[in-house]
């Protein structure tokens, strides 16, 4: 029995483990993938304070050693539910195994959004892609396309126009809504073209991504290229627990500023909650005050 259970391993579950064990409690994080979250798929981290710059994998890394130091447990496991058991709560995993605490922390944080079309679950790994932090160099001195207009697409395409040969950057509005900044950056690269009012309708190639078909401003071209790197934004990774959270309609849990959701011992951290802001500062600071609030909802049980 532990004292606190967090499922997520991203920077808001693992600050919320440091803050939980520096409290005196004992902690078992459950991550279903790689510790670190989202932020391991960013090349360069400039805004985290006291940090002038480091690479999101190195600061996923330093996050994950510093909760181990602090005495938290980890397994990987991949969280299908949580049953509520009165003075404990019982976390199910998908290949049998059960966790039971007292108090629950919900940081899964949120999954690449998928572009929608035919094809593409089919094709990924082989030409589509969500990652180019993690694929880019796969596509080296090659041709490819990044679909977005946020920070993170225009970051993309910056990191693969220096890996390939052309960079494709297709946005379905008339301006970008990542900074100026980077996309000051972008127009400096001469092999980067900016494909703006145009969305990718068509998937081209059978095994592989030959190419894709899309639609700008009523016309429709084929563009050939090797790789499609979709960036246009996330979606929160909640379904397991749509009988212990309130759901928006986004599928983001109902939580406050104090992480509490409306179930008695589940708390919820980072960008899986319902935010305007999500960047990696504001779901450490959830962690936090996750954390803290765990740990004083136990103190009331004692």
């Amino acid at each position: 029995m532990h004292d606190i259970i967090i499922i997520g391993g991203g920077p808001a579950g693992l600050t919320a483990a440091v803050y939980a064990r520096r409290a005196g409690r004992s902690v078992l994080v459950l991550e279903k993938d790689a510790l670190g979250g989202q932020i391991t798929w960013s090349p360069k981290v400039e805004n985290y304070p006291a940090v002038p710059s480091v690479s999101g994998l190195e600061l996923g890394n330093r996050m994950a050693e510093q909760a181990m130091e602090q005495g938290a447990e980890i397994e990987i496991e991949q969280v299908t539910g949580i049953e509520d058991h009165g003075d404990f709560r019982r976390v199910r995993c998908e290949f049998g195994a059960e966790y039971d605490g007292k108090a629950v922390i919900i940081a899964t944080g949120a999954k690449p959004r998928k572009l929608g079309l035919a094809r593409e679950e089919e094709l990924v790994g082989s030409g589509v892609g969500y990652c180019a932090v993690c694929d880019g160099a796969f596509f080296r001195g090659q041709e490819v396309a990044v679909c977005g207009g946020g920070n993170s697409a225009l970051q993309d395409a910056l990191l693969l126009s220096e890996l390939c040969s052309r960079v494709w950057l297709i946005h379905r509005r008339d301006r970008f809504r990542g900074e100026e900044k980077l996309t000051e950056a972008l127009k400096a690269r001469g092999n980067v073209e900016f494909v703006l009012n145009a969305r990718v309708t068509e998937l081209l190639g059978e095994e592989e991504l030959s190419g894709i078909e899309i639609e700008q401003n009523g016309s429709h071209r084929r563009i050939e290229l090797s790789g499609l790197f979709a960036a246009i934004g996330h979606e929160p990774d909640n379904a397991a627990f749509a009988d212990v959270l309130a759901l928006d309609g986004q599928g983001y849990a109902e939580a406050g500023e104090d992480c509490r959701t409306g179930t008695e011992g589940v708390f919820v951290a980072g960008d899986c909650r319902r935010k305007r802001i999500r960047q990696v500062t504001t779901a450490v600071a959830d962690g936090a005050v996750a954390a803290l609030a765990a740990c004083e909802w136990l103190d009331g049980r004692a």
